[in-house]
């Protein structure tokens, strides 16, 4: 384990601690001419030595993460347009985290796959966690179907809302709700409560709207009564898997 975490933080320093944006847009526009996209590795090079302190015992999986690295990064530069850039960026970690996951465990086995299995405990908090989340988001818009809002006179405000921002943004809230809940820090719900009061209070202020403004307060009243019924009743039933 000890191996994959060495690789992975001097994946880290040389990614994204010690990448300038400068260097980012140079190797954009000249791409494999980019004298920059050559420090990048030289970079990864220095972080590796020194995050093994100078120990080349195993500089062969040193010289594959930085061959590999090399040649992910150009794939990653010419595929550029071609792919939605978010995904982009998704594609090209788990590519460079593949490559040192693989290394990692092909010299430092870190996992007994044998013993790898979900007990009932597991089960049940994968299960709150998706009920906290999607299964909630469903429940609220269904119950508040009825009172879905229309896009009025303040259309200028709606387009310049982000896309299903609302839906993820409750599924946020009622996670950390979740989290507080199951480590009994029931006042920092009342922090988390009063933090998104603040950010909507300009927002109602300037729409003037009674109906928005109810609108949001149910949706978020019923938002956080999931997230504590949930929470509540996962707490009670790992009592019941504990015994």
């Amino acid at each position: 384990m000890i191996l994959l975490l060495q690789f992975l933080v001097a994946h880290f320093l040389g990614d994204f601690v010690f990448q300038p944006a400068k260097w980012v847009r140079s190797k954009e526009e000249k791409k494999i001419k980019s004298k920059f996209l050559y420090a990048h590795i030289f970079v990864h090079f220095l972080a590796l030595v020194l995050v093994f302190q100078g120990d080349f015992q195993y500089w062969r999986s040193m010289l594959i993460v930085l061959v590999s690295h090399y040649f992910i990064d150009l794939s990653k530069l010419y595929l550029k347009g071609k792919i939605e850039e978010k995904l982009l960026f998704l594609l090209d970690q788990m590519a460079h985290l593949s490559v040192i996951v693989l290394l990692s465990f092909s010299i430092q086995p870190f996992l007994n796959f044998e013993n790898f299995r979900l007990d009932s405990k597991d089960w049940l908090l994968l299960a709150a966690i998706l009920a906290v989340s999607a299964v909630s988001s469903v429940i609220i818009r269904v119950l508040m179907s009825s009172w879905r809002m229309e896009d009025r006179s303040s259309e200028g405000a709606s387009r310049e809302s982000l896309p299903n921002a609302g839906m993820y943004i409750g599924i946020l809230e009622r996670l950390f709700a979740f989290t507080f809940i199951v480590m009994g820090e029931w006042q920092a719900i009342g922090f988390l409560i009063a933090a998104k009061s603040v950010f909507r209070f300009s927002d109602l202020t300037r729409a003037k709207d009674r109906k928005l403004t109810e609108y949001i307060l149910i949706g978020t009243l019923l938002s956080f009564m999931l997230a504590v019924v949930f929470g509540l009743l996962y707490l009670e039933l790992k009592k019941v898997s504990l015994m």
